[in-house]
């Protein structure tokens, strides 16, 4: 990481900043002014019912029984008192307007920031030559029978595509009817299904240098949210075959298999693996955490990452780029897949005390989040569930990620509705640069690529990489 250049903000900007920094004290001034001395007993009450509800949240988590449905009562009776207090004391009203300036403040914060991001774009350039044996592998379960429901065999047929329906009783091995397709002469490869089939073909077209065509007939459809696709009409996808552009995309691969999304270990990969999480998603959620959380079920993690170290995460999760996101699950969107870098976020709660700590954001002992080219997962079993795109899978440890850079030519339409401009990250370093309060310039980490990130609030869209260790 080197010192880059800071750039000097406009006009606006400047404005901005000062308007964020007379916001922020105008909540405080008029709180203090209005309630006194009982400025500081609102405050203590509010971090204190913050403190409870969180840690009220853990023990329903990771207990059963009667614990778990007191905690649940505690976890909503104590917001609702602390709006009772408030009240009684006839101090609603300002902390309602505390607040909303506070808020606002925030808000504009963000837009002075918002010209000091680097490009979040993806860049672009033609998709050349046509493909001329195009190949799309359909799966018409998938998404709730997207499929059918957007005729998209024949809209695809009609464009000259050869199409392969998944059907039958016996489980299909995407990869090999992809590698087949290859041999014949295809010259594009595409699916129309979820992300882990996505990523099982898009592995393929990598390894044959051919491009590749995403159709958002999945459930959730991650991958394409963060291509900028249109899910709403997946149908709409396949105009890439007649006005398309391209993007190089990053792959991660993980043990040798690719993944378009991440690769979670941990907690969320153990209740997956569980036979009645598909058909009762919920309840197999609340049963499985308690034995996870107490460290009575699933392997003990160790993971190291470029001399980092995470130490028993209850949660950890590896991702094809890193979220634009604060919270502590680390999951959101990704305005760009060629970063050449795998995020990561692990997570360790033993207890409500470190289970209330989370409310410090980014520095949470038991928070971990950082970018790496690889990764490796060690643990006490010589097997372990790891969530792969959503699906689990049973690997191997010691369990390997990496990152193979602009490995996948993805071809999109032209037309779509894209992705974003993603929240810049609080930096209080740049914002009072900005502000005029300082007037040293706060120096901007270059990562290396000619791309710059700044020092970042913990919580408030930060990605700025970050480990407690």
């Amino acid at each position: 990481m080197t010192p880059g250049p800071v750039p000097q903000g406009t006009r606006s900007q400047r404005w901005l900043a000062r308007l964020s920094f007379a916001l922020a004290g105008l909540a405080i001034v008029s709180l203090v002014v209005v309630a006194g001395l009982k400025s500081l007993a609102m405050l203590a009450v509010g971090l204190a019912a913050a403190v409870v509800s969180l840690a009220s949240a853990y023990v329903f988590l990771s207990r059963r029984g009667l614990w778990r449905w007191l905690s649940l009562a505690v976890f909503i009776v104590v917001p609702i008192a602390v709006i009772l207090v408030y009240a009684f004391r006839d101090l609603l009203w300002i902390a309602v307007v505390s607040a909303a300036v506070w808020l606002l403040g925030s808000m504009t914060a963000r837009l002075a920031l918002a010209g000091n991001q680097a490009d979040w774009r993806m860049p672009e350039r033609p998709a050349q030559p046509p493909a001329r044996h195009p190949y799309l592998i359909m799966n018409p379960k998938s998404g709730g029978g997207k499929v059918e429901k957007f005729d998209l065999k024949r809209k695809a047929e009609e464009l000259g595509a050869e199409v392969f329906l998944i059907g039958g009783p016996e489980p299909v091995d995407v990869a090999e009817v992809a590698r087949r397709a290859v041999d014949r002469r295809a010259d594009l490869l595409g699916v129309a299904g979820g992300d882990g089939t996505q990523a099982l073909v898009a592995g393929i077209a990598a390894e044959h240098g051919i491009p590749f065509v995403v159709i958002s007939a999945g459930t959730r459809n991650h991958f394409a949210l963060d291509l900028g696709l249109d899910r709403e009409d997946p149908s709409a996808c396949l105009n890439a075959l007649s006005d398309g552009v391209e993007l190089q995309v990053d792959l991660g691969v993980i043990n040798g298999q690719t993944f378009v999304n991440n690769a979670s270990f941990g907690a969320y990969a153990e209740v997956v693996e569980t036979p009645a999480y598909r058909g009762d998603k919920l309840n197999t959620t609340l049963n499985t955490l308690p034995d996870l959380l107490q460290g009575h079920r699933g392997a003990r993690l160790h993971a190291r990452a470029d001399g980092t170290e995470i130490e028993a995460p209850q949660a950890l999760l590896v991702s094809n780029n890193p979220y634009g996101t604060g919270d502590i699950a680390g999951l959101g969107r990704r305005a760009r897949l060629d970063r050449s870098v795998l995020g990561v976020v692990g997570v360790t709660v033993a207890n409500a005390r470190q289970a209330a700590g989370l409310l410090r954001g980014g520095h949470a002992t038991g928070l971990s989040i950082l970018t790496t080219k690889q990764i490796e997962i060690t643990a006490d079993a010589p097997q372990i569930p790891v969530g792969v795109d959503g699906e689990s899978i049973l690997m191997s440890t010691p369990v390997r990620c990496v990152v193979s850079p602009r490995a996948l030519r993805v071809w999109v339409p032209r037309d779509r509705p894209g992705v974003p401009a993603p929240k810049p990250p609080k930096d209080w370093a740049r914002l009072r640069y900005l502000a005029g309060i300082s007037k040293t310039a706060p120096a901007t980490p270059d990562d290396g690529d000619g791309r710059h990130t700044g020092t970042a609030l913990p919580g408030l869209g930060d990605t700025t990489p970050r480990s407690p260790h």
